[in-house]
C-alpha cells in the first residue's frame, strides 16, 4: 500500500483554495457590515441605496461562509 502523492497534493490544493475562499468571503462581509450601518439606520436617517447594497453583500458573504462550513460538516459526519 503506497502513498499516492498526487491525491494528497490535490486534497491539499482544494483545502487551501476553500480556506482562502472562506477567509476572503468573511473579510468582505466584515468590511461591508459597518458601511451598512451594522444593520441599523444611522441617527434615524433614511437608509441610502449603498447602505442597502452593503447590507445585502454582507449577508450574502456570511451566508456563503455558513453554507461552506455546513457542507464541510456534512462531509465529515457520516449520514
Amino acid at each position: 500500500m503506497g502513498t499516492t502523492w498526487g491525491t494528497i497534493g490535490g486534497v491539499f490544493g482544494v483545502s487551501l483554495g476553500v480556506t482562502v475562499l472562506v477567509v476572503v468571503m468573511f473579510s468582505l462581509g466584515v468590511a461591508a457590515w459597518p458601511r451598512a450601518g451594522g444593520g441599523t439606520s444611522r441617527h434615524g436617517a433614511r437608509r441610502g441605496r449603498l447602505d442597502t447594497v452593503a447590507a445585502a453583500a454582507a449577508v450574502v458573504c456570511f451566508a456563503a461562509c455558513l453554507a461552506i462550513a455546513a457542507y464541510g460538516i456534512e462531509l465529515i459526519i457520516p449520514g
